[in-house]
């Protein structure tokens, strides 16, 4: 065990300590301005492409600009100058948990919205204007479903960057307290609440012309690859949640399949069946009608939204008697916001009620030295030992002779 002494442990100061915590909501952001989309794509083949595909670095300055080409085709030209509702939807849910938690807390609980890829809203220029504001500590709250490197992931890591860049020599830093909640694909209320969306759609416009055994459901997870450099994929979690959700409808609707919704990337394999497979599936085993449900989304976006509409459009064209349901996700519902404002009441009341701890940088080559010599010392005394066991063996050897010569 390394003693470390006192003077390398910074004890918080009482009157400097802040009594509130800024809830960080992070999520995905898209573009609303065509012009973003190279500046979008570059980022995100930084964060997420460089994760799992074998594609050198050199390449996606020009790799995302042609990708803004096809994104601009498809939004501006397919879809009549479509422009994502997915930044108002999130501005919508951070609202509604500012209130929920605000109404227990009161002041006390500020929430901030963070987008990955987004400008002006990207993790390092929102938490300096947490800083600006005083705050000390720090609620991470990346809205989304899964916990993968995708996700939560690189949430944690853009949020490591900034904080790295805001120690300065000699001085403490600004946070002194963090809580960290990375999913909620387990969460019962969710499930609860997917399971119920389902079913009362299926209620009220689909019950009186479908048999259930002939409704059928595909669950949409985000698509994930299947090597993703030793990091969490996404694909457990995401399957453990179709599996609840699934336990929740099959005994009144037998035809139900998971979907993943995929990335077409070379070379990459991906989750399976995709989204359009799943349903083929289904229709070949009667199903009349299909409810294409998102459950690992938490906020619409261009996938739920133009992805799902594209696989929509090709089932219809093979199957144009089937009736097909495009769900939305569950977005700012009020039951949604409150029970997200839930999860992390239990957080929230921890850092309230804790001090906290003054971190400063500049101990921190004490601290290495004091653990790097703790090494040094179990190695040197590893060999000593080693040494003394090797003795014990050889008197074992010997008592060992002088027993078999008494046995003569």
């Amino acid at each position: 065990m390394v003693a470390i002494s006192r003077t390398h442990l910074s004890s918080p100061d009482p009157s400097s300590s802040d009594d509130r915590v800024a809830v960080l909501l992070m999520g995905y952001g898209e573009v609303e301005s065509y012009e973003d989309f190279a500046n979008y794509n570059e980022q995100a083949l930084n964060l997420l492409t460089a994760k799992f595909a074998p594609v050198p670095t050199w390449i996606y300055p020009p790799l995302a600009k042609l990708l803004a080409l096809f994104d601009r085709h498809e939004w501006d030209h397919q879809h009549d100058h479509f422009i994502s509702p997915h930044n108002a939807i999130f501005e919508r849910q951070r609202e509604g948990i500012e209130r929920h938690l605000q109404s227990k807390w009161g002041e006390r609980v500020s929430v901030f919205k963070a987008f990955n890829f987004c400008a002006p809203h990207l993790p390092h220029q929102v938490l300096e204007e947490i800083q600006s504001q005083g705050f000390t500590k720090l609620m991470i709250y990346p809205l989304l479903v899964v916990d993968s490197i995708f996700t939560s992931g690189i949430a944690v890591e853009q949020v490591n960057n900034a904080l790295a860049q805001t120690f300065k020599a000699g001085e403490d830093h600004w946070l002194q307290s963090t809580r960290y909640m990375p999913s909620f694909y387990n969460q019962p209320d969710y499930i609860d609440l997917l399971a119920r969306q389902v079913e009362d759609k299926i209620q009220q416009h689909l019950a009186v012309a479908h048999l259930p055994s002939q409704t059928g459901i595909v669950l949409m997870n985000h698509g994930c690859p299947h090597k993703a450099k030793g990091f969490t994929s996404g694909i457990t979690e995401s399957q453990l949640l179709y599996e609840a959700v699934r336990e929740r409808l099959i005994y009144n609707y037998p035809l139900i399949s998971i979907g993943w919704l995929n990335h077409d990337t070379p070379m990459i394999e991906w989750t399976q069946p995709n989204v359009t497979l799943a349903a083929q599936n289904l229709m070949d085993l009667g199903a009349t009608a299909l409810v294409l449900m998102p459950i690992g989304f938490a906020t619409e976006n261009h996938e739920t939204l133009l992805d799902v509409e594209h696989i929509i459009s090709h089932l219809r064209r093979k199957r144009p008697d089937v009736t097909y349901v495009q769900m939305p996700c569950v977005n700012d519902s009020d039951e949604f916001t409150a029970m997200a404002a839930g999860w992390v009441d239990g957080l929230i009341s921890d850092l309230l009620g804790e001090q906290g701890i003054v971190v400063n940088q500049s101990q921190r080559a004490q601290i290495a030295e004091d653990f790097s010599g703790h090494h040094h010392d179990h190695a040197h005394n590893g060999h000593h030992h080693d040494g003394h066991h090797h003795g014990e063996h050889s008197h074992d050897h010997h008592d060992h002779k002088q027993h078999a010569h008494h046995g003569h």
